[in-house]
Parts: C-alpha cells; sequence; structure tokens
C-alpha cells in the first residue's frame, strides 16, 4: 500500500503520518490494509499542488494508492482579502490532485469544512443539507469538493470543524498561553460546534481509507459546546488559574460567519478528548 499526504506539516497531516508509522493511534489499530504503507508525505516546501505539472510528475513517480489531501488555505479571515491564493489552494490545488489520483487509480481523500454551510441553520448540518457558503474560505472550499466529485471517481470527501491537534497553531494552545499571561480571559458563549481532536479525525480518515463506501461524511468530535464551554475545561484540565469569562459573538466583530454544528457521524466526546492536549502534553 502506497499513500500520499499532502500538507503533511499540518495539525492533521502530521497526526496521519505518526499513526500510520505506529500502527496505532490512542483509539486503536489502524485497519489491517494499511499496516505498513510506504508513505509520500509533502508539504508546500517539496511540491506546490497549484502546479499541475510538477503535481502530476510526482504523482505518477510514486504511483500512490490513496492521496490524502489536507493541504489547504484555512486562514479564514485572510482568504477574504487574499481571493486568488484562497482559490489556487483549496479549489485549483484540489483539482490538481484529484486528477492525478484518476490517473494513477488512486482513491482522493479530501478534507472539508463546515464553511461550506451558511450557518443560518437552527439544527445541525447532515450531509444531505446543501451547501450555502458566505465566505471566501467556504466559497473555496466548496469549489474543492466540486473538483474532487468532478475528476475523481474513487473519491472521499470529509468535512470537519473547530480542529485542534497537537501541531501547529490552534484554539486548545492559544487558550492555554492566553490564561498563563493574564488572570482573566474572555470567550464568546453564542457559538456552538464541534471540537475536534485531530488524532482521532486521522483515526476515522484512515478507517475511510480502508474501505469503498465512496462519498460524503461529516466527521467530527461528538458532543456540542461553545467556545466558552470550550475554554473552561481546557483551563480546567490544563490546570492553570485563571478565569474564563463568556462575552458575545458583537465583542470580537469578524467579517465572516462561523456556521453552527455539523451533525457528527463519527468521533469521540469533543470535551474529553481536549484533556489529552491540555493536560500537559501541549505547550
Amino acid at each position: 500500500m502506497k499513500i500520499t499526504i499532502t500538507g503533511c506539516n499540518g495539525q492533521l497531516g502530521s497526526e496521519l503520518q505518526k499513526i500510520l508509522r505506529n500502527g496505532v493511534s490512542e483509539l486503536g489499530n489502524i485497519p489491517e490494509t494499511l499496516m505498513g504503507a510506504e508513505l509520500d508525505c509533502i508539504d508546500i516546501g517539496e511540491l506546490d499542488i497549484t502546479d499541475f505539472s510538477a503535481s502530476l510528475n510526482h504523482t505518477l513517480a510514486f504511483t500512490p494508492d490513496i492521496i490524502i489531501n489536507c493541504a489547504a488555505f484555512t486562514n479564514v479571515d485572510m482568504c477574504e482579502t487574499h481571493v486568488d491564493e484562497a482559490y489556487r489552494v483549496n479549489a485549483i490545488g484540489v483539482r490538481n490532485m484529484a486528477i492525478c489520483a484518476e490517473r494513477v487509480g488512486a482513491k482522493m481523500i479530501h478534507i472539508s469544512t463546515d464553511y461550506v454551510f451558511s450557518g443560518n441553520a437552527e439544527k445541525p448540518y447532515s450531509e444531505y443539507d446543501l451547501p450555502d457558503p458566505k465566505s471566501v474560505y467556504g466559497l473555496t472550499k466548496l469549489a474543492g469538493e466540486n473538483f474532487v466529485r468532478d475528476f475523481s471517481t474513487k473519491w472521499f470527501i470529509v468535512r470537519t470543524s473547530w480542529l485542534y491537534g497537537y501541531q501547529g497553531g490552534n484554539f486548545v494552545k492559544k487558550i492555554m498561553s492566553l490564561a498563563k499571561e493574564q488572570n482573566s480571559i474572555k470567550v464568546v458563549a453564542d457559538q456552538i460546534g464541534n471540537p475536534t481532536n485531530a488524532a482521532d479525525l486521522a483515526h476515522h480518515i484512515l478507517k475511510i481509507a480502508a474501505a469503498y463506501e465512496y462519498g460524503l461524511y461529516h466527521c467530527t468530535g461528538s458532543g456540542e459546546c461553545s467556545w466558552y464551554d470550550f475554554a473552561v475545561k481546557i483551563i480546567e484540565y490544563a490546570g492553570i488559574d485563571a478565569a474564563v469569562c463568556p462575552c458575545k459573538s458583537a465583542e470580537y466583530p469578524s467579517r465572516v460567519k462561523r456556521p453552527h454544528i455539523l451533525r457528527s457521524i463519527t468521533g469521540c466526546c469533543a470535551l474529553q478528548s481536549a484533556m489529552k492536549c491540555a493536560n500537559g502534553r501541549m505547550h
């Protein structure tokens, strides 16, 4: 088995690498068919996926059985002002990898986001709800999804939300840092979502990768909470002496509206998994 992972240095890509090399995650063993897989781990330093010729040559040289595309322009606010770059990475780059996957007969697994929805729903979003993005980030990620459908026949699209992990910057690290610097922090309490541990998500992506039920999946941590609830548990698990005060989103205005929760298909308890990162293992 040969697996290409793009965006390999990010939160999710790094967890996929670690789990595949160890053959086991915190949730259990990986599928038998993926044991001992030969890995092709690439990030922007090794390959620019927006360069089609380079991407195709790289893929033809390695001939993967599975491509897991974790590469993305994920700075939601910056996407609003860097529209061309956002489209190049989140749409054209995805198109390139989908074509490459089809050329070598590989499964194409693309990681997407809850931002493909408007955020106006009063209930969790499911795979059957129609996308209606209201941000450049959401629009570009939806374009990437559509390219996967158009150019690949063996595809999985995995939407997730509120991702955090041991690598890279994320909400858990930010809250711990602020709490150590200040006696009191304010966190919005009127946005509800599904915090998702990158290690747990990686485990489930590999379960999907070993299967043949191609299609669209929502994969998040189970359970729901506000950013405030999440921050309270992070501080509690980390044992930091700081107060967390709730506030409204209006106190931190943004050009981008955060979508409502995804309905989870599989995952683990969001607040319990936060303890893994906050309890002394994330600095």
